[in-house]
């Protein structure tokens, strides 16, 4: 599985967390919602590391560069963080509005 790939599966696995949440935040309270939002963080980084065991994707090997002579090596997992940092931004934002908004 590429990078695309990846970010396109994450997305989706990220979407539907955020509608179970949703759905959870309908009968919490206030502090129980706002909890929510570390709940979808951490959700975020569980679909990391679980896409990337059933990709066989190994997150702290060196993702290769089309440059050798680059002098920073940055990992499948920094990698994977920063073409999906975004997704996670929106959504979380999304799901933000949505609790407050019960």
């Amino acid at each position: 599985m590429d990078i695309d790939e990846f970010r396109a599966e994450l997305e989706t696995r990220l979407l539907i967390e955020k509608q179970y949440l949703t759905q959870e935040a309908s009968s919490a309270n206030d502090e129980e919602r706002l909890e929510l939002l570390g709940k979808f963080n951490e959700k975020y980084k569980e679909l990391i590391r679980r896409l990337a065991n059933e990709s066989g994707i190994d997150l702290n090997l060196s993702y290769p560069s089309g440059n050798s002579s680059d002098s920073e090596n940055l990992s499948y997992g920094q990698i994977i963080l920063g073409k999906t940092m975004n997704i996670y931004d929106r959504l979380s934002d999304e799901l933000y509005k949505e609790i407050i908004n019960i």
